[in-house]
Protein backbone atom coordinates (compact mmCIF):
# COMPACT_ATOMS: atom_id res chain seq x y z
CA UNK A 1 0.00 0.00 0.00
CA UNK A 2 1.39 3.76 -0.74
CA UNK A 3 2.64 5.60 2.19
CA UNK A 4 0.12 8.51 1.30
CA UNK A 5 -2.82 6.81 1.36
CA UNK A 6 -2.21 4.93 4.42
CA UNK A 7 -1.45 8.23 6.45
CA UNK A 8 -4.76 9.42 5.04
CA UNK A 9 -6.60 6.60 6.48
CA UNK A 10 -4.68 6.56 9.67
CA UNK A 11 -5.42 10.79 10.09
CA UNK A 12 -9.34 10.64 8.99
CA UNK A 13 -9.73 6.77 11.49
CA UNK A 14 -7.96 8.87 14.25
CA UNK A 15 -10.14 12.41 13.59
CA UNK A 16 -12.94 9.62 13.27
CA UNK A 17 -12.52 8.10 16.56
CA UNK A 18 -11.64 11.56 18.57
CA UNK A 19 -15.33 12.77 17.16
CA UNK A 20 -17.15 9.36 17.96
CA UNK A 21 -15.45 9.57 21.61
CA UNK A 22 -16.22 13.53 21.91
CA UNK A 23 -20.09 12.90 20.69
CA UNK A 24 -20.55 9.78 23.16
CA UNK A 25 -19.34 11.59 25.87
CA UNK A 26 -21.12 14.81 25.48
CA UNK A 27 -24.38 12.86 24.81
CA UNK A 28 -27.23 11.11 27.20
CA UNK A 29 -27.91 8.20 25.22
CA UNK A 30 -25.84 5.28 27.23
CA UNK A 31 -28.43 3.84 29.15
CA UNK A 32 -31.71 3.58 28.23
CA UNK A 33 -34.73 2.55 30.90
CA UNK A 34 -37.73 2.14 28.76
CA UNK A 35 -42.06 1.27 30.69
CA UNK A 36 -43.93 -0.32 28.70
CA UNK A 37 -46.63 -0.54 31.21
CA UNK A 38 -50.44 -1.16 29.86
CA UNK A 39 -52.98 1.27 30.51
CA UNK A 40 -50.82 4.13 31.37
CA UNK A 41 -50.71 7.34 29.67
CA UNK A 42 -47.42 8.58 31.35
CA UNK A 43 -44.85 5.93 30.03
CA UNK A 44 -42.88 8.70 29.02
CA UNK A 45 -42.43 9.77 32.46
CA UNK A 46 -41.58 6.60 33.41
CA UNK A 47 -38.61 5.61 30.83
CA UNK A 48 -35.73 7.80 30.89
CA UNK A 49 -32.14 7.63 29.37
CA UNK A 50 -28.54 8.74 31.28
CA UNK A 51 -25.18 9.50 30.05
CA UNK A 52 -21.89 10.02 31.88
CA UNK A 53 -22.69 13.30 33.87
CA UNK A 54 -25.66 12.97 35.60
CA UNK A 55 -24.84 10.00 38.10
CA UNK A 56 -21.39 10.74 39.81
CA UNK A 57 -20.69 7.66 42.01
CA UNK A 58 -18.79 4.29 42.64
CA UNK A 59 -17.45 2.92 39.52
CA UNK A 60 -19.04 5.74 37.51
CA UNK A 61 -16.38 8.41 38.55
CA UNK A 62 -13.76 6.05 36.87
CA UNK A 63 -15.66 6.17 33.95
CA UNK A 64 -15.85 10.20 33.83
CA UNK A 65 -12.40 10.48 34.27
CA UNK A 66 -11.26 7.48 31.87
CA UNK A 67 -13.10 8.55 28.70
CA UNK A 68 -12.18 12.38 29.10
CA UNK A 69 -8.84 11.62 29.53
CA UNK A 70 -8.61 9.15 26.72
CA UNK A 71 -9.97 12.49 24.19
CA UNK A 72 -7.38 14.17 25.59
CA UNK A 73 -4.89 11.75 24.34
CA UNK A 74 -6.21 11.44 21.30
CA UNK A 75 -5.83 14.83 20.58
CA UNK A 76 -2.25 14.90 21.47
CA UNK A 77 -1.88 11.81 19.30
CA UNK A 78 -3.15 13.45 16.02
CA UNK A 79 -0.38 15.96 16.66
CA UNK A 80 2.11 13.65 16.97
CA UNK A 81 0.67 11.24 14.16
CA UNK A 82 1.01 14.68 11.92
CA UNK A 83 4.35 15.34 13.02
CA UNK A 84 5.81 11.85 12.61
CA UNK A 85 4.38 11.10 8.95
CA UNK A 86 5.84 14.64 7.56
CA UNK A 87 9.07 13.36 9.29
CA UNK A 88 8.22 9.78 7.81
CA UNK A 89 10.49 8.45 10.74
CA UNK A 90 9.36 4.38 11.00
CA UNK A 91 10.80 5.01 14.55
CA UNK A 92 8.29 8.11 15.33
CA UNK A 93 5.59 6.51 12.97
CA UNK A 94 5.91 3.17 15.42
CA UNK A 95 6.20 5.27 18.76
CA UNK A 96 2.96 7.16 17.53
CA UNK A 97 0.83 3.98 16.84
CA UNK A 98 1.78 2.22 19.96
CA UNK A 99 0.73 5.48 21.77
CA UNK A 100 -2.70 5.42 19.80
CA UNK A 101 -2.78 1.85 20.68
CA UNK A 102 -2.36 2.85 24.24
CA UNK A 103 -4.71 5.43 24.42
CA UNK A 104 -7.30 2.83 23.07
CA UNK A 105 -7.01 1.01 26.05
CA UNK A 106 -8.49 3.89 28.48
CA UNK A 107 -11.08 3.88 25.82
CA UNK A 108 -11.54 0.39 26.05
CA UNK A 109 -11.10 0.20 30.17
CA UNK A 110 -13.79 3.38 30.41
CA UNK A 111 -16.38 1.25 28.10
CA UNK A 112 -16.04 -1.71 30.06
CA UNK A 113 -15.96 -0.29 33.40
CA UNK A 114 -19.65 1.52 32.30
CA UNK A 115 -20.69 -2.26 31.51
CA UNK A 116 -20.22 -3.01 34.69
CA UNK A 117 -21.23 -0.07 36.84
CA UNK A 118 -24.48 -0.57 34.41
CA UNK A 119 -24.89 -3.97 35.47
CA UNK A 120 -24.48 -3.47 38.89
CA UNK A 121 -27.22 -0.63 38.95
CA UNK A 122 -29.57 -2.71 36.84
CA UNK A 123 -29.15 -5.64 39.76
CA UNK A 124 -29.95 -2.52 42.45
CA UNK A 125 -32.54 -1.25 40.44
CA UNK A 126 -34.33 -5.02 40.36
CA UNK A 127 -33.87 -5.68 44.04
CA UNK A 128 -35.78 -2.89 44.84
CA UNK A 129 -38.94 -2.83 42.16
CA UNK A 130 -41.43 -5.56 42.78
CA UNK A 131 -41.37 -8.03 39.79
CA UNK A 132 -44.71 -7.60 38.39
CA UNK A 133 -43.73 -3.99 37.70
CA UNK A 134 -39.83 -5.19 36.37
CA UNK A 135 -41.80 -7.42 33.65
CA UNK A 136 -42.33 -4.16 31.88
CA UNK A 137 -39.27 -2.80 32.47
CA UNK A 138 -36.90 -2.78 29.50
CA UNK A 139 -33.15 -1.44 30.36
CA UNK A 140 -30.43 -1.59 27.12
CA UNK A 141 -27.06 0.22 26.32
CA UNK A 142 -27.90 3.46 23.74
CA UNK A 143 -26.24 4.63 21.08
CA UNK A 144 -23.61 6.33 23.09
CA UNK A 145 -22.03 3.33 24.14
CA UNK A 146 -22.51 2.22 20.57
CA UNK A 147 -19.55 5.71 19.46
CA UNK A 148 -17.54 4.77 22.31
CA UNK A 149 -16.99 1.38 20.83
CA UNK A 150 -16.47 2.61 17.50
CA UNK A 151 -13.90 5.25 18.76
CA UNK A 152 -12.02 2.44 20.21
CA UNK A 153 -12.34 0.19 16.84
CA UNK A 154 -10.61 3.44 15.25
CA UNK A 155 -8.01 4.09 17.49
CA UNK A 156 -6.96 0.58 17.11
CA UNK A 157 -7.49 0.91 13.28
CA UNK A 158 -5.19 4.10 13.63
CA UNK A 159 -2.73 2.36 15.05
CA UNK A 160 -2.64 -0.92 13.03
CA UNK A 161 -2.18 1.67 9.91
CA UNK A 162 0.48 4.21 11.75
CA UNK A 163 2.47 0.87 12.22
CA UNK A 164 1.97 -0.23 8.62
CA UNK A 165 2.86 3.07 7.06
CA UNK A 166 6.54 2.63 9.53
CA UNK A 167 6.95 -0.38 7.74
CA UNK A 168 6.02 0.71 4.35
CA UNK A 169 8.71 3.40 4.63
CA UNK A 170 10.83 0.99 6.53
CA UNK A 171 11.14 -0.98 3.44
CA UNK A 172 11.32 1.97 1.26
CA UNK A 173 14.81 3.04 2.94
CA UNK A 174 16.29 -0.49 2.76
CA UNK A 175 15.20 -0.73 -0.58
CA UNK A 176 17.21 2.37 -1.41
CA UNK A 177 20.26 1.07 0.63
CA UNK A 178 20.60 -2.11 -1.28
CA UNK A 179 20.41 -0.28 -4.52
CA UNK A 180 23.08 2.16 -3.41
CA UNK A 181 25.43 -0.84 -2.45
Amino acid sequence: MRYGVVILLAGSAGLLAFTSLAVAIGTDYWYIVDVNKPNRTDRAQLSSHSGLWRINEGLHKAVVVLLPLSLVLLVFGWIFGLVSSLARSPKLLSGVASYLLFCSVFTLSGVCVYISFSHRALEEFERVVSPEDLAYVHASFGWSLVLAWLAYSLEVAAGLLLLLAARTVYLREHRKAAQTV
